[in-house]
């Protein structure tokens, strides 16, 4: 049987996520939408994109959940974007009831896949889900460290003007205005940014990557979808590939960094079978309390849901 992804959500995001892997060749993808032609329409368009990229992955659209059954990997980017002037946290109610409605579907017809929430905000879409769906704790994987940190590195990259790819961020906590981005456990080339950056500087570049969704929604007059998109695409490749790749996901947290039953940003270890560990880093009193303090806004949308 060959190897499905879900994406439930064929606007921006979806459709990235939906490219993402149709070029990396990892599954076949299905493409559902409630707005009717759609998800038909784009994954038809992307289908012929195949020969033009090479690539033999086959993308189906649907408004129900029909041909989604026994997929390996669901997707779930549904749910009303940022406008100017919102947070993440005003979508709170609105994208709960969006998560009410799809949690049914992908239990009935994807009951052993691993999901991946990107709908905003984004660790009480995941505490939802988890909830709402039953699924096992390693089962729901929350992306938002992976893009937090790739906007860290891409500020990072320019003001040092070296290559992305020498860069290593990391960001923990909620995916929010209280994310903790972590400059001692942030890399060019091996070597901390702070031997390389003055404080004003890292200091600059954190509050940048903690605004940096805000920033995108006052020039796009929405939410981002390409950085988004490919990091949860980087998410579906290392499960599907079982890479046991550590990246900064929002996982259900019992005691880990002092937190309880919680999901919130920390380094994991994902493979076939999810979150394969969970990875404890020591933390300065700063930093701990800075974690803490982000966990607490999590927890306080968490509660407006009843989750």
């Amino acid at each position: 049987m060959k190897t499905k992804v879900t994406v439930v959500g064929a606007g921006n995001v979806g459709a990235t996520v939906a490219q993402g892997i149709a070029l990396k060749e990892l599954a076949d993808v299905v493409l559902v939408d409630i707005v009717d032609g759609v998800p038909q329409g784009k994954s038809l368009d992307m289908n012929e994109t195949g020969p033009v990229e090479k690539y033999d992955a086959l993308l189906t659209g649907s408004n129900g959940y029909d041909g989604t059954e026994d997929s390996d990997v669901v997707v779930i980017t549904a749910g009303l974007p940022r406008k100017p002037g919102m947070s993440r946290d005003d979508l709170v109610k609105d994208n709960f009831a969006i998560m009410q409605s799809i949690a049914p579907k992908v239990v009935e017809h994807c009951p052993n896949a691993i999901i991946i929430p990107v709908a905003n905000p984004l660790d009480a879409m995941a505490q939802a889900l988890f909830k709402l769906t039953k699924f096992p704790k390693e089962r729901i994987i929350g992306m938002a460290g992976v893009l937090d940190s790739a906007r860290m590195s891409t500020f990072v990259a320019m003001e040092l003007n070296v290559s992305v790819e020498n860069v290593s961020s990391f960001v923990l906590g909620g995916h929010g205005d209280t994310m903790v981005p972590l400059p001692r456990y942030s890399t060019v080339a091996g070597i901390p940014i702070t031997d390389l950056l003055s404080k004003e500087k890292i200091d600059a570049i954190v509050k940048r990557t903690a605004g940096g969704g805000l920033e995108l929604v006052k020039l796009l007059g929405t939410s981002a979808w390409y950085a988004p998109g490919q990091a949860a695409t980087e998410m579906v490749e290392a499960i599907l590939k079982d890479k046991k790749k550590i990246l900064p996901c929002s996982v259900f947290l019992q005691g880990e960094y002092g937190i309880n039953d919680l999901f919130v940003g920390v380094p994991v270890k994902l493979g076939a079978r999810g979150v394969e560990q969970i990875i404890q880093i020591k933390l300065t009193p700063e930093e701990d309390a800075a974690l803490k303090k982000s966990a607490a806004s999590v927890k306080e949308l968490v509660d407006v849901i009843g989750m």
